[in-house]
């Protein structure tokens, strides 16, 4: 009987199931979604769409025809209509609503329902593209490509550039695309439309009115929107960001109907690196005598399978941040992402973690750590306050490129095991709010944040500070995009992108940063005003580029900590750097260094090359080339980020090594090399 009751819902299915249709008082048509049976998901798509399976739609809803309007949403919320036409889009009447939540749709869907006497929802992602499949099995309900009726500024392939510079005005009328066969219009593009799941894997296996899972961090949207790629139009693809966050690339359609009795799929098993965390406060009781001197030999962290695909990615890992953890686990993440989805700044990229537990030698192998789905991440920082919590902070993307950015707060109280639900601490998509690896807090207790404040290689970096223990957050610089950066002037922001803050004894801020380069030097940035203003100068360190970051830092012993590079990662065209060794010679070294001041940066008299004491080639992540260390050739290229661990340990990654060593190494020097080495390197690209 089950059976056969299917295969009539299915030929209802098949003969269209637009059989009926509504008009409300706010003039919203909705049509009559009958039962039916389809294949969720793509074989072919990201791997959020699979496993491909069969689901069961068992009662009839009613779809609305088209997106909420600006006209028919303000009259729930009038004050929206300030909103309008906010980076250039979504101006009249007619177009869809932009710039609400999650929250604020679902409270649209109750004011509704209570207005019409009848129940009002967001559609469940199974009934989203159960209806706009209307029977099809194509990548799109049209088809296997898109005609030009419904592009609205759309592109196929991701480009950074586009984005950079923000959305480009379309008008997005709602009706006006040619309805699928049930009658619902623009469930390709226009603007993205709010679910009502919770975004979580896919189980396999037949299901039927499924509703997600039982608790999540972020919402689901489906349908695609205006200015992005194709392929994010697909009926199959998934999107989603937090609840709260608001932009103009997402709306809302209701539908009218009881929410399915389904109960939700349970919370997924814990990713690695959250199981099994022990909570016992651990001794750190250092790995030699901390008087010595102590270098381990670098070890890869980014442990990744081949050829996997999302998602943790094995072709590009990048971006890393480490804390240390009272447990004695030291955790790391990063952004993975493939050159073939668009790279660093597509949006198939997802945040991963990896955990080094207390008394182990290796890393574990990544998995994932924040998510949200076809959203740009660009930006994580891991910090250990000294108090019990450890911050996650992120860029949380409007799409494509790291340009528009919101920022992401979570924490955590059980050494990384489980973290309180992200919260938006700036929730404007903007420049100023591409997270740095760096976060530090000062000695009345401020915690600090730097943020890039321009997506290119110039444009300096933005502050953060918390006074209240990170419950309330303020960007303290004037929000300038592109100060004039020369010596003796002052700003609102840090010169150079990418840039480390340190405080000084007297209570001072300094930065140190890549691009806007002064008198061809790297520049250092001083605030005493606690970061509301800063002054420039050139610092005596050699200009860095692409694909490197520095680490400055406090060391718990009191000096000044500066890790870099020694030019440009291409040893043809590095000047490199003078050293000296044990016998009191120069000699000139290239690659990774680190450098100490024990008078607040006045100056430098400790230099050295962070190389192995005998020489190994090394293969890491990145945009670093495979490398051969020596005494006078590190790493020539990578993002840096470290931590100093409470046994005086300094554990320094780059984009695929972990260092470790300690104060007393960087201050003994090296012995003479015995061969300068540049032949081993000069192919390197």
């Amino acid at each position: 009987m089950k059976h056969l009751a299917m295969l009539l819902l299915l030929a209802v299915a098949a003969t269209g199931a637009a059989s009926e249709s509504i008009v409300n008082s706010l003039g919203m048509k909705f049509v009559r979604i009958e039962p039916g049976s389809f294949e969720m998901g793509s074989a072919d798509g990201e791997f959020d769409e699979r496993p491909v399976h069969r689901v069961n739609i068992m009662r009839p809803f009613f779809m609305a025809t088209t997106e909420v309007s600006n006209a028919q949403y303000e009259q729930f919320d009038p004050a929206h209509r300030a909103l309008r036409g906010k980076r250039g889009i979504s101006k009249a009447d007619d177009e869809p609503v932009v710039f609400v939540s999650w929250n604020d749709a679902v409270k649209f869907c109750e004011w509704l329902s209570k207005k019409e006497g009848k129940p009002y929802r967001l559609p469940t992602e199974a009934e989203w593209e159960y209806a706009c499949r209307a029977g099809t099995t194509s990548a799109f309900n049209c088809g296997d490509t898109l005609p030009e009726e419904v592009r609205r500024e759309q592109f196929d392939k991701s480009t950074f550039q586009r984005w950079s510079r923000g959305p480009r005005p379309v008008k997005l009328t709602v009706g006006t695309m040619t309805p699928n066969a049930w009658g619902l219009r623009e469930m390709h593009g226009n603007v993205e439309e709010w679910c009502l799941d919770w975004h979580g894997a896919y189980e396999p296996g037949e299901q039927t009115d499924p509703v997600g899972r039982v608790s999540g961090n972020m919402r689901i949207t489906r349908g695609g929107s205006h200015n992005t790629g194709t392929n994010y139009l697909r009926s199959a693809n998934r999107q989603g960001t937090l609840p709260d966050d608001k932009h103009w690339l997402i709306g809302f359609r209701v539908v009218m109907g009881e929410l399915p009795e389904t109960k939700p799929l349970p919370p997924p098993a814990p990713e690695p690196w959250a199981r099994d965390v022990p909570q016992v406060k651990f001794a750190w009781t250092p790995p030699v005598d901390m008087a010595q001197p102590f270098f381990a030999a670098p070890e890869a962290f980014v442990i990744i399978p081949p050829k996997s695909n999302g998602p943790v990615y094995a072709d590009h890992n990048h971006c890393p941040s480490i804390t240390w953890c009272d447990n004695g686990d030291l955790l790391a993440a990063w952004f993975s992402t493939s050159w073939k989805s668009g790279g660093e700044s597509g949006r198939c990229l997802s945040v991963v973690a990896s955990r080094k537990r207390a008394g182990r030698k290796q890393w574990e192998p990544a998995s994932g750590f924040f998510l949200a789905p076809d959203r740009n991440l660009t930006g994580t920082a891991l910090f250990n306050d000294g108090q019990g919590t450890l911050y996650h902070f992120n860029g949380l993307g409007v799409a494509d490129g790291w340009g528009d950015l919101a920022l992401v707060l979570r924490t955590s109280r059980d050494n990384g095991a489980t973290w309180s639900a992200p919260r938006l601490i700036n929730d404007e998509h903007r420049w100023r709010n591409q997270v740095i690896s760096g976060t530090s807090i000062t000695k009345a207790g401020i915690l600090m944040q730097p943020c890039d404040a321009h997506p290119s290689g110039n444009g300096g970096t933005a502050i953060y500070v918390s006074r209240d223990g990170g419950q309330t957050w303020t960007d303290l610089g004037d929000g300038t995009l592109k100060p004039e950066f020369k010596s003796g002037n002052t700003g609102g922001t840090i010169a150079g992108i990418h840039a480390g803050v340190v405080e000084s004894k007297d209570g001072r801020l300094m930065a140190l940063g890549r691009g806007d380069t002064i008198e061809s030097r790297m520049p250092v940035s001083v605030s005493a005003d606690m970061g509301k203003t800063w002054t420039y100068s050139a610092s005596p360190w050699p200009p860095i580029g692409g694909g490197q970051r520095l680490v400055f830092m406090r060391l718990r012993e009191g000096a000044l900590l500066f890790v870099s590079f020694t030019g440009d990662y291409d040893p043809k065209k590095s000047k490199g750097l003078e050293f000296t060794d044990a016998s009191g010679k120069t000699f000139v070294g290239y690659g990774l260094f680190a450098a100490l001041s024990f008078d607040d940066g006045a100056t430098w008299p400790v230099r050295k090359l962070l190389t192995p004491p005998r020489g190994a080639e090394y293969k890491t992540q990145g945009h670093t080339p495979k490398f051969l260390a020596d005494a006078t050739y590190a790493e020539p290229r990578g993002y840096l980020a470290a931590t100093q661990s409470p046994d005086g340990v300094i554990h320094l990654i780059s984009s695929g090594l972990h260092y470790q060593f300690n104060l007393a190494w960087l201050k003994t020097s090296p012995t003479p090399p015995a061969t300068a080495g540049r032949s081993a390197n000069s192919k390197e690209p």
